[in-house]
């Protein structure tokens, strides 16, 4: 590694310390140097150049509080009008962002619908008017932005590397949204498929994290993404975890992906509104299915079993292949309709018996609602979670040697939770 690499790494990792300490409250240069060890010429640079950026500010003087005589010393804190993490969800049809200051918290949050068909420069329009939009209703600039997160629908696979981002390189891109992205920022870029960019967001929601988990979300389409042993897995061509596209009906309806019967063309969530319909149920949005769930209505309580014993049946494929410590179901739909994630888990049940086991597989709805996809890409950003070890992989470009080592920073314990507080 290059003595410039080094440097490079040994400064983010004194602002990171710097950062931590200062998530408690407004600290004096004397108290910082105290919490975090660096020597006082060391802390000085470190904190001038992040008043510079404006990632910290000073706010006050510990003058009330100072015994004897000598000048007030300043006190310094974290900015809180300094968006330093972005976090972008695109879906089949809505972008979702987030953002988080430099204490890792989430502090805005937003989104923008547009039509399946929407070309790709008018969503990534979109996706920019809803973050300038989110900074001026929360106060916020991006003068100090570290990195970008961004989930998009669709394999990925294999790193893209420069001097300004590190990304996935889709197989196929249907548009140069790391690039657009790192223009307009000038920021480091991370994009990956966005359902197992959720996968890692309800993976780290829980205090202890999941080591083994197994992700489905029944959303505008359906995907999946799989934690294994710890790691994000991706797979040797950036398709692991795509549960939407394995087949429950070959004679069903066409899928978007060209096959027939895919999960997709029964448990996405317009599948589902459209079955309710067919069976004679007036259902046209998520408050009518709420409506009909409320009373439960035969007919859509027959056909959300139906879509939760398929969404089972894919389940338990999976997870006689990888044994998960747990399996979730995301998607706004399952908390409108939880009969899919009872139905899936009793699918489960049954096809697993009778693996011997003391610890029953936890079969559970999401936790993160429909931001799941926008906080994962927000951790993928922040580079801190022990989920993201090896990612990218160790045969990456030797540009990303400083950052393969961030990527594998144990994750703050609070992250967890203001991941829950995001409920």
């Amino acid at each position: 590694m290059s003595t410039t690499t080094t440097g490079s790494s040994a400064r983010r990792a004194h602002e990171s310390r710097v950062l931590a300490a200062l998530r408690d409250g407004p600290l004096s240069r004397a108290e910082l140097a105290r919490r975090v060890g660096l020597s006082r010429t060391t802390l000085s640079e470190t904190t001038a150049e992040l008043l510079r950026r404006g990632a910290v500010v000073v706010v006050d003087t510990d003058a009330a509080t100072r015994r004897g005589s000598g000048r007030p010393a300043e006190r310094l804190a974290l900015d809180p009008g300094s968006g330093q993490y972005l976090g972008v969800d695109f879906g089949h049809r809505r972008v979702r962002a987030a953002v988080a200051d430099a204490a890792r918290e989430t502090v805005a949050s937003g989104v923008e619908h547009y039509d399946d068909d929407t070309p790709w420069p008018q969503r990534l329009d979109l996706a920019f008017r809803l973050v300038d939009r989110l900074a001026r209703e929360h106060d916020l600039h991006f003068g100090e932005l570290q990195a970008v997160g961004i989930g998009v629908v669709g394999p990925y696979g294999g790193w893209r590397v420069d001097s300004r981002q590190v990304s996935w390189a889709r197989r196929s891109a249907p548009h140069d949204v790391h690039g657009a992205f790192a223009e307009r920022f000038g920021a480091p870029v991370v994009v990956d498929n966005n359902t197992r960019l959720a996968a890692l967001a309800e993976a780290v929601s829980q205090p202890e994290g999941t080591t083994d988990l197994l992700y489905v979300r029944l959303s505008d389409g359906v995907g999946g993404g799989l934690v294994v042993c710890g790691r994000i897995g991706t797979g040797a061509h950036g398709f692991a975890g795509e549960l939407g596209h394995i087949c429950v009906d070959p004679g069903g309806s066409r899928c978007r992906c060209g096959k027939r019967g895919c999960l997709e063309t029964v448990a996405s969530a317009p599948a589902v509104l459209a079955a309710c319909r067919a069976q004679g149920a007036e259902v046209t949005t998520f408050d009518d299915l709420a409506a009909a769930v409320a009373t439960s209505d035969p007919v859509v309580e027959g056909v959300l079993r139906e879509v939760g014993a398929a969404v089972g049946r894919v389940l338990s494929t999976a997870a006689l292949t990888l044994d998960p410590d747990e399996i979730v179901i995301g998607g706004e739909i399952v908390h409108v309709a939880p009969v899919i994630v009872e139905q899936a888990a009793a699918t489960l049940r049954y096809e697993l018996h009778p693996l011997p086991t003391d610890e029953p597989l936890v079969v559970r709805a999401g936790r993160l609602r429909d931001t799941d996809g926008a906080l994962g890409a927000l951790a993928a950003a922040f580079h801190l979670s022990p989920l993201l070890a090896g990612y990218p992989r160790p045969e990456a470009a030797d540009d990303v040697g400083d950052l393969r080592g961030t990527l594998r920073t144990p994750m703050p314990a609070p992250l967890h939770a203001r991941l829950r507080r995001a409920l």
